[in-house]
């Protein structure tokens, strides 16, 4: 399993319309795609004009294989939806290492 890992910068009273709108567009969008297996939203108590999601995929070659045509489009009508600014301020990958209990 593979992680991306995406941190974004917005007003905090803009924060539960940028998830909600991440949700309806990026989600919707992402989730058709052959290895999507979730994606969460973190909030920190303390960090009020942060948004962090965690998105899970079975492999990065299924994540890396979206066209980027698509993104490019899916980007386009999330940049359209948001009426506010905001901006990504770190983008990660992990691989998830599972160790055999004995």
């Amino acid at each position: 399993m593979v992680i991306e890992w995406l941190t974004f910068a917005v007003d905090p009273q803009n924060r539960e319309n940028f998830i909600r709108l991440d949700n309806d567009i990026w989600t919707a969008a992402l989730s058709q795609y052959p290895g999507f297996i979730s994606k969460e939203v973190w909030i920190s108590p303390d960090l009020h004009d942060q948004v962090v999601f965690m998105v899970r995929w079975q492999t990065r070659e299924q994540w890396k294989s979206i066209p980027q045509a698509a993104l490019d489009a899916v980007e386009r009508q999330f940049d359209e939806a948001v009426e506010f600014d905001y901006r990504m301020i770190d983008a990660r990958e992990y691989q998830v290492r599972r160790y055999p209990t004995t």
